[in-house]
């Protein structure tokens, strides 16, 4: 299958292979039957909720194989790949070996849609940056839809505009860097960087292969689109020199000219009127104003008036599983910041408090070095609660200089932290890990923190 030219792709009767029954493999699977393509879906797993989805999707005519993939995945016009499908998998080989061309979901969905995207990526702060730069457009002229790793996936938006084709529509994707891996023709009109620290280590041979994984989001820019980024951060500030797009940076530091700059007491903008006050934020912290200025930016860029990016930042407070506030107990409160997924997240997490601290860390490793949370540590955590596989990792990095027990499970560490916790100090899960060894995603595993905590209050 030719998919050279995007304006000539033409799915009808193609043969489609979709890899992977998770929530972007079911969405791309729908929007390839929609579209009248023949659809197989294959997934390795025999996990009951994978077959569940399967059966469903039977039902609307496509074909489905689980636990294992059979040769008929091969006999394919055009593959559509699951992002936790690392680039050497076997099988990606194996197709390419084929001759049959492999696109993410994101990259399939956009081939499907004409209006403006905006993609947010960085290892830390894109769901916060996604929501806050979603509600900055929901103004006159903008119709914004939610979508990528945020939770709904790009392909069930496009089907839903197939149907309506809204002429206002704007795309707010949160992007990671496994999406970027099969890119074509993908082609953002923002796309926002926030930052790039060491993650996702286990799949890439080093940093610089993460980072252009990233960087893939530009490739197909052109002088009329936009890039917005961090100046504030030392690998960014060297990758977009000499670039086609248009670029923007934000700072907090306020040592630029950006499109909206801030000093001790307020951000304003290029005509010095202020924008907003900072202590009329509604959000905390120095990572929170950065993903703020980011939001803003790109808002600006699309021409959401001053008084709409100033009056969602005065109200926005923030989103489910990050440093999301579940319950005050006896004086104990409890937070879930389940997806700080790597070791930075978890030090802008416990750099955001100044109470005594019980963390609950572990899930699946990442190849991250959980020696570096020891100065945000020191003097402020009373003991860190290990899980998962990587507990045994975390228990060498940490216990000479941390009090630290391993525990077997997610459920043993908010028991043990309920036993142990005094009034006034903070119980934080805030994993620094993958949540793939014991939940489906981070929001399965951040729900069921939040369960457990309400299970206990109710004894």
């Amino acid at each position: 299958m030719d998919i050279s030219n995007k304006n000539l792709i033409n799915i009808k009767d193609a043969n489609i292979t979709v890899i992977g029954l998770g929530r972007s493999g079911e969405s791309a699977a729908r929007l390839g039957k929609k579209l009248g393509a023949n659809i197989l879906i294959s997934d390795g797993s025999s996990d009951t909720g994978v077959i569940k989805h399967g059966e469903k999707l039977s039902t609307m005519g496509i074909t489905v194989e689980t636990g294992g993939h059979s040769e008929k995945i091969y006999d394919a016009d055009l593959c559509v790949i699951s992002p936790g499908i690392a680039q050497d998998a076997t099988i990606v080989n194996e197709m390419k070996a084929n001759g049959i061309p492999i696109v993410s979901e994101i990259e399939f969905a956009s081939w499907f849609t004409y209006g403006a995207i905006i993609a947010v990526t960085g290892s830390n702060g894109k769901t916060t940056s996604v929501n806050l730069l979603a509600e900055m457009c929901e103004t006159k002229g903008f119709s914004p839809a939610l979508a990528g790793n945020v939770g709904t996936a790009f392909s069930d938006i496009v089907i839903k505009d197939l149907e309506t084709m809204p002429s206002d529509r704007v795309y707010v994707l949160e992007i990671s860097s496994f999406q970027m891996e099969h890119i074509v023709h993908f082609k953002p009109f923002i796309s926002v960087f926030l930052n790039v620290t060491p993650d996702h280590l286990d799949r890439y041979s080093g940093m610089d292969a993460y980072i252009q994984a990233k960087m893939n989001m530009i490739q197909n820019q052109d002088q009329r689109d936009h890039i917005v980024y961090n100046y504030d951060d030392p690998v960014l500030n060297t990758k977009f020199d000499g670039v086609l797009p248009q670029t923007h940076g934000f700072s907090i530091l306020g040592e630029r000219e950006t499109l909206f700059t801030m000093n001790a007491t307020k951000i304003y903008d290029e005509e010095h009127a202020t924008l907003i006050h900072l202590d009329k934020l509604a959000l905390p912290g120095r990572h929170n104003l950065a993903n703020a200025l980011a939001a803003a930016t790109a808002a600006k860029i699309l021409g959401v008036p001053n008084s709409q990016i100033a009056q969602v930042m005065s109200t926005f407070v923030g989103v489910e599983h990050r440093l999301e506030r579940v319950l005050d107990v006896n004086g104990v409160t409890y937070y879930n910041d389940s997806k700080a997924t790597n070791v930075d997240a978890v030090k802008v997490a416990l750099d955001s408090f100044d109470s005594a601290i019980h963390l609950i860390l572990g899930g699946k490793d990442k190849g991250g070095k959980f020696s570096q949370l020891l100065p945000h540590a020191q003097n402020k955590v009373k003991e860190i609660l290990a899980y998962g596989q990587a507990s045994e990792k975390i228990s060498a990095a940490l216990r000479d200089a941390v009090k630290l027990e391993q525990v077997s499970s997610l459920q043993e560490a908010v028991e043990v932290c309920h036993l142990r916790a005094e009034p006034g100090d903070i119980v934080l899960l805030s994993p620094g890990c993958a949540s793939f060894d014991q939940f489906t995603n981070f929001e399965e595993r951040g729900k069921a923190f939040k369960s457990l905590v309400k299970k206990m209050v109710s004894r």
